[in-house]
């Protein structure tokens, strides 16, 4: 409609411009026959407009329902754009939660993957020697199915969830005991085939041939289960009872299996003693010559008499009396090593009384020296002794780190010679040296006594001497 609007004015322009150059051109034209023709071309342009027109009016109905139909078609599909917007997001939005579910998941299995291989793992380790080769098949396919490419993610939980379940039937046959065919190594290192019996901890088995029977133990450097045969007959039947019916009486080792190898570590005092090495020779030499020392003075201090009291009265009264002979017999009667020195002295009473003194002195000391010989002997062992064990710790500490350069540290029964007998001389230094300390603190004791009980009957009778002689001074001299 606008095009045909501009064709028209555009034809009232084209023919005002027309009549323009009409009249520039012949200037000879009049105006009426100018106007005849405008007016001509102006009634062409009016039909031509009213015909443009009456086009506009017939098309422009049509052309509004296109236009309305094409306007509910735009609505219809901006509804449908707006749906398809909508169910977009909303799946973009479930595939993200879907995305996140799916991490969550893989996350989980994951984690469940490391909590089966950790059980796995945690499972084995606690298995009893001889139940490790009934699980075998099934740890071994468990261990290695997630590094089997051939077998899909569920097939690996199938698998060791097998041993999961496995597990789970083991822990209820542990309550009431079960029994199963295997192999295990008797004393001669042979296998033999028989049949375990297992309750908690305690696993016995018999072989095949009844060529033994005992309770299974693992020992070092062996990962097949062996036999340790019973000691006592009582258990030995009871334990054959039990295999046989699958009820009786169970032997049962409170230690947990460790009885046998306490058993083992027992051994007698020559066993003890040889594991102490060379440097135990001289203090066991030593142990016995302190012993006899001690043993030799002590039934000589034990037959020294002690000396008389009533006896030493009397020498006293004899000695005021200033009677020598009756004095002389009264200091031998005292008996003793104080009797010796009093007789000594008695034979002196004529004599001055430094002298007296001087002699009673000499028998103290000689009768010392008597008494406390050879105890220093005991005192050397009591100190000796235990720098011998430090000898015998440091020659076992040596050998034992020869050792370790030799064998490694991981094998601590190969270690254990050494630091026995480091350990072992240590052990026997203190016990020498401290019965020998003891010796000679009671006997050094026991002879300082004798000697303080001599030293103490020497002052008296000095002092009773003295008095005498000042006593019959002053007679004298009053006479």
């Amino acid at each position: 409609m606008n095009m045909k609007l501009l064709l028209l004015i555009s034809t009232v322009v084209i023919s005002f411009s027309s009549f323009s150059q009409a009249q520039d051109t012949s200037d000879s034209s009049n105006f009426s026959q100018t106007s005849e023709v405008i007016q001509n071309k102006l009634e062409i342009s009016i039909d031509e407009l009213n015909r443009l027109r009456e086009q506009v009016v017939n098309e422009k109905l049509p052309l509004s329902r296109k236009v309305s139909e094409l306007e509910n078609k735009l609505s219809k599909v901006r509804m449908d754009y707006q749906e398809t917007i909508r169910t977009l997001d909303t799946r973009k939005l479930d595939l993200i939660n879907m995305k996140s579910e799916l991490k969550v998941r893989q996350d989980q299995a994951n984690y469940i993957s490391n909590l089966l291989n950790d059980y796995i793992r945690n499972f084995e380790s606690h298995l009893h020697i001889s139940e490790v080769q009934r699980y075998a098949n099934l740890l071994k396919e468990a261990r290695l199915a997630p590094e089997n490419s051939n077998l899909t993610e569920l097939q690996i939980y199938i698998t060791q969830a097998d041993l999961l379940f496995a597990s789970l039937e083991r822990m209820n046959q542990a309550i009431g005991g079960t029994s199963f065919e295997g192999k295990a190594v008797d004393n001669a290192g042979l296998v033999k085939n028989g049949k375990f019996v297992k309750f908690g901890p305690i696993a016995l088995f018999k072989a095949n041939d009844n060529s033994i029977l005992g309770t299974i133990e693992l020992r070092i450097g062996s990962l097949e289960p062996s036999v340790v045969t019973f000691g006592e007959l009582l258990d030995k039947q009871a334990a054959e009872k039990l295999i046989a019916d699958n009820k009786g009486i169970l032997p049962f080792d409170p230690t947990g299996g460790n009885a046998h190898v306490v058993e083992e570590t027992k051994q007698t005092l020559a066993e003890h003693i040889a594991k102490g090495g060379p440097v135990m020779y001289p203090i066991l030499g030593m142990a016995g010559l302190a012993l006899l020392v001690a043993l030799i003075k002590w039934i000589h201090l034990l037959f020294m008499r002690n000396p008389s009291k009533k006896n030493f009265d009397n020498l006293l009264i004899a000695v005021t009396e200033n009677d020598y002979d009756k004095a002389q017999s009264w200091a031998e009667a005292v008996g003793g090593p104080a009797g010796k020195m009093l007789a000594k002295g008695a034979e002196h009473l004529n004599e001055p009384t430094d002298l007296i003194e001087e002699v009673m002195f000499e028998t103290v000391l000689s009768t010392k020296l008597n008494l406390q010989k050879l105890l220093p002997f005991i005192s050397i062992s009591a100190s000796s002794a235990p720098l011998l064990g430090l000898l015998g710790t440091v020659t076992g500490i040596i050998n034992t780190f020869k050792l370790i350069t030799v064998f490694g540290s991981s094998d601590v029964k190969t270690l254990s010679g050494g630091i026995s007998e480091a350990l072992i001389t240590t052990e026997f230094g203190l016990i020498v040296a401290i019965p020998s300390l003891l010796l000679y603190a009671f006997l050094s004791r026991k002879a300082k006594s004798i000697v303080d009980e001599m030293e103490k009957c020497a002052v008296s009778f000095v002092n009773q001497v003295s008095k005498a002689k000042l006593d019959s001074k002053k007679e004298l001299v009053s006479a």
